[in-house]
């Protein structure tokens, strides 16, 4: 069973090195009996205080197999939360002992990235080190953004079948491109893994074992490249105490004496579960409450939880929240919160993750949304004249509230059919909440196809984190963007048409 529990605005898996290798195996038996990729990261304060910018990165940080804590800050965090840690789990670390363990088991690896000749050398490392291990290929790939990366580099991954990938960039942007080709790889286990490769062949060194524990790794790495490093450092402990002081005030408010009240047994309504929370769920209670929702999933992967009665969740309550809305997901079904209460959802918007979660006024307006989800498409196709000339159609496509790896090869051969039957489409993104770098491919795919067509298609409605989304990659220059559906079914510009 999966803790989780929310440190800044990410979920941190509560576990240690041997639990987080036992794991990993587990997955890599799940991918080999069902193709199932799973993506692990490992997250220290500079990846929390980004995902606080790159609504992206918050987005795959929240929908990650597994997420562990690798740097101190995190730790302390958590503790000062009470709600303490296993321990720390560093990418650093991590590696070395996965590979021990691969060649006990006899488990494949890939290495992908890092500076050219890193991998290879990599390989020899770990393959002198730990004899027996299988390391089925390496690939230092030519340095390009994650939409720009030759989709070529995949194929010898797929022809080596590996059991373990090792992604070695930069960060966020290992975690982008595990999370947009990893359904189309497969690989059991996907980690990133930063600067691991460096630290192996020694390219790189870290620090001392008395100044790891100490939680001064940082200071290390900040003495040896501090030019490089100062501003992130900087940036990353200002962003980090500020919001962990916000998040502990938010949290310490509601933590007063009271008892703690049972909770609801589980019932099932309309093929719908719905788990009645009372009181306080916390790091105390909330592993019945696991076993609940596991228990209920079971039966259906669709699930009311109802916390009209709820005076107050901790980090390890929103933990399990997240983790039970993941396992919704995968098992084709979805999570609802039911009467949130003011407080709570004060709690979840400053962790942003009253985005992440569906919020519903009640459990009879949760199990209306879950009739209406029966007869909802991926997206669905309407059409409306052009303002300006009546004659003329525009086609309208209501994008889904997640646009991902998991969904936008469905969404593209949707919108490419009836692009080819007329050419001019509007993509509605007013219910679109999650937009990921997958996402951004399928629009340009869908751009580009237009313009061959000679037609148009334009972006409407767009929330400020899809915004955010679609400017930090540039696509803001390269698609046509609209406040609303109304004001993008209008005459096409002149730059369009000729574009």
């Amino acid at each position: 069973m999966r803790k989780l529990l929310i440190v800044l605005n990410v979920p941190i898996d509560d576990l240690n090195m041997e639990e987080a290798l036992d794991r990993l195996e587990e997955f890599i038996a799940t991918g080999r009996e069902k193709g199932k990729y799973h993506q692990i990261a490992t997250v220290n304060a500079d990846f929390a205080v980004k995902a606080l910018r790159d609504p992206e990165l918050h987005y795959l940080l929240q929908q990650v197999d597994m997420a562990t804590a690798d740097g101190m800050p995190l730790v302390w965090g958590a503790r000062l939360l009470g709600v303490p840690l296993e321990g720390r789990v560093t990418g650093s670390d991590m590696v070395p002992a996965l590979a021990e363990r691969a060649a006990q088991k006899g488990y494949s690896i890939y290495l992908f990235g890092a500076a050219p000749g890193v991998a290879d050398r990599t390989a020899k490392v770990l393959q002198e080190r730990y004899p027996g291990l299988k390391i089925v290929g390496t690939c230092s790939p030519p340095f390009a953004s994650v939409l720009e990366m030759n989709g070529e580099l995949l194929d010898d991954i797929k022809a080596a079948k590996p059991d373990i990938l090792l992604v070695a960039m930069s960060h966020p942007k290992q975690e982008k491109w595990i999370a947009m080709y990893g359904p189309e790889l497969g690989v059991p286990v996907m980690i990133g893994v930063g600067a691991t490769f460096n630290f192996i062949t020694g390219e790189a060194r870290r620090a001392p074992q008395w100044m790891q524990k100490a939680g001064l790794e940082w200071a290390f790495r900040l003495f040896h490249e501090p030019r490089r490093l100062w501003r992130r450092y900087v940036v990353d402990l200002f962003g980090f105490a500020l919001f962990f002081v916000r998040q502990w005030w938010f949290l310490r408010r509601g933590d007063v004496p009271s008892p703690v009240l049972p909770l609801a047994d589980a019932i099932v309504v309309e093929d719908t579960a719905v788990i009645n929370v009372q009181g306080r769920l916390t790091v105390e209670n909330h592993i019945p409450f696991l076993e609940k929702g596991a228990a209920v999933l079971a039966e259906t992967p669709f699930l009311i939880v109802n916390l009209a009665e709820a005076t107050f969740l901790d980090s390890s309550a929103l933990g399990a929240l997240v983790g039970l809305a993941k396992q919704t997901r995968e098992a084709g079904g979805k999570l609802w919160l039911a009467a949130v209460s003011e407080n709570i959802r004060r709690t979840m918007a400053l962790m942003r993750l009253d985005r992440f979660f569906e919020i519903v006024a009640d459990v009879d307006a949760g199990l209306a949304a879950r009739r209406d989800r029966e007869h909802r498409v991926v997206t669905r196709i309407t059409t409306k004249p052009d303002l300006q000339m009546p004659d003329k159609k525009w086609q309208i496509a209501q994008m889904p509230r997640r646009l991902d790896a998991a969904n936008s090869p469905e969404v593209a051969e949707k919108c490419l059919t009836h692009l080819n039957d007329h050419p001019y489409l509007v993509l509605d993104c007013s219910g679109l909440a999650f937009l990921t770098s997958a996402g951004l491919a399928m629009f340009a795919q869908l751009n580009r196809k237009a313009q061959e067509l000679n037609g148009i298609l334009r972006v409407a409605g767009c929330s400020g984190d899809v915004l955010r989304v679609i400017k930090m990659t540039r696509f803001d220059r390269v698609l046509s963007l609209f406040d609303n559906v109304t004001e993008a079914t209008k005459t096409a510009s002149n730059t369009e048409t000729q574009g």
